[in-house]
């Protein structure tokens, strides 16, 4: 279910693209991206604050500390949504003094859409943690589901533009959250249980944790914000269509981090460190070896993918290319997100805000190198092998003090692991 839901997801998502890149001119869409951009980071101090504390400490534990994490974490999500939101208003008498048109409408949307997709956003970790995947399908579909239907519908009705597109966006949330607050999947009945002490634990858990969080989309959002500068919108938007046929490793890899995060946790909360370390290799290596023939297949197909996705108009660029030269280093994705998910398990997000944080400044440095001697977003491409080696080797090597483990050995459990699986299939069943 966790996987059917984010390939759902994805698909959705894709559709979304494919009809936008169609309807808008190439400018809107760089517009609409940059947008979506700063959205997510800033959601991402709320997210990263809070969703995988909620996680760790909700999971498996009695009725009544589940209520009082649960109302603590309503609490601290009230009180973050109502400071961004207000940062936002306070810039609205200023709009006067800014020109760029992609900070404008996220001055003008941000904190209504914000406010609007809190329940929601609470409902989709709770349902993680508990692993409720078919909900959380559910909740996917009528968010992204509502959004596709309100694009269709402006096209249809000829008003499509990036106004009619931020009205839809709203619009969407609010259906999302209204529908989590009547089914209960938020329980927003458990803010009264907050206590004083859950709300200092899930915090000082939090304030690692949402660092490590804008840090590792921070890593993804400066080749937006660097190629936008260097570049331009144009560029934003080449470089977004590969970003989202990404998707493609993403999809198993959120999936299973979904499923796993609660086993490792489980584990490491029994005193089981071996299990942990036996979980990790395993997940991480079994998807490790199963994104290489995925890689390969986008070697020889990326142009047939990028222009299904953006049209024709961008099969001359050098989306195609990006795409290819991503996925090849993409393959790596899953030991270094393991490792990453493993250190806040482990009790040691500092040490995970150090090393994405790390990831962030080799990438920042590596982006510009890169745009300056290319001067094109091969440049930034291959820029991000640099801090995809620094965040494994330094991971690797603290999550090493505290579980101790050899890198060889996630290939060789994945191999393990994949043959086992592949023999169940191939294995022919008796028949009594």
């Amino acid at each position: 279910m966790s996987l059917a839901g984010n390939g759902v997801m994805a698909m959705l998502a894709m559709v979304t693209v494919a009809i936008l890149y169609r309807a808008l001119p190439v400018i809107d869409i760089g517009q609409w991206v940059m947008y979506q951009t700063v959205y997510v980071l800033l959601d991402t101090f709320r997210t990263g604050f809070l969703q995988v504390a909620l996680i760790k400490f909700y999971t498996g534990t009695e009725k009544e500390r589940a209520k009082e994490v649960l109302g603590s974490v309503w609490f601290l999500a009230i009180l973050i949504t109502l400071v961004l939101a207000g940062i936002n208003i306070a810039f609205v008498p200023f709009l006067s003094f800014f020109k760029d048109s992609a900070l404008l409408f996220t001055i003008h949307w941000f904190g209504l859409t914000f406010i609007a997709s809190l329940p929601s956003s609470i409902a989709s970790w709770i349902l993680q943690a508990d692993q409720r995947f078919d909900r959380l399908l559910i909740l996917r579909i009528i968010n992204q589901g509502g959004f596709i239907l309100g694009v269709i519908l402006l096209i249809l009705f000829d008003q499509m533009n990036l106004q009619t597109l931020f009205m839809v966006n709203l619009i969407t949330n609010v259906l999302a959250s209204v529908i989590c607050l009547l089914l209960g999947w938020s329980a927003v009945k458990s803010f009264m249980y907050r206590t004083k002490l859950a709300i200092a634990e899930i915090y000082h858990f939090g304030k690692y944790s949402v660092g490590t969080t804008i840090s590792a989309n921070m890593l993804r959002s400066a080749d937006t914000f660097i190629i936008s500068y260097m570049l331009g919108a144009g560029a934003v938007a080449i470089y977004n269509l590969p970003g989202r046929l990404m998707e493609i490793i993403e999809i198993p890899l959120r999936s299973t981090l979904a499923t796993a995060m609660s086993s490792l946790a489980m584990a490491f909360n029994k005193g089981k460190q071996i299990e942990v370390g036996y979980i990790l290799k395993k997940y991480a290596g079994t998807l490790t070896l199963i994104f290489v023939p995925v890689a390969l297949g986008v070697l020889l197909f990326a142009d047939v993918a990028i222009s299904m996705l953006g049209g024709g108009k961008y099969t001359s660029t050098e989306a195609a290319n990006v795409y290819r030269i991503m996925m090849i280093f993409a393959v790596f994705y899953p030991i270094d997100r393991f490792i990453a998910v493993t250190l806040d398990i482990v009790h040691q997000p500092k040490a995970n805000f150090i090393k994405v944080t790390l990831m962030l400044l080799v990438n920042i440095i590596g982006d510009i190198t890169g745009i300056y001697l290319f001067n094109n977003l091969y440049g930034v491409a291959l820029a991000t092998v640099l801090p995809l080696c620094v965040g494994i080797f330094y991971g690797y090597f603290i999550l090493n003090k505290f579980i101790p483990f050899k890198l060889v050995d996630i290939f060789r459990l994945g191999y393990i692991q994949l043959r086992t699986t592949l023999r169940k299939f191939n294995t022919p069943k008796t028949i009594l």
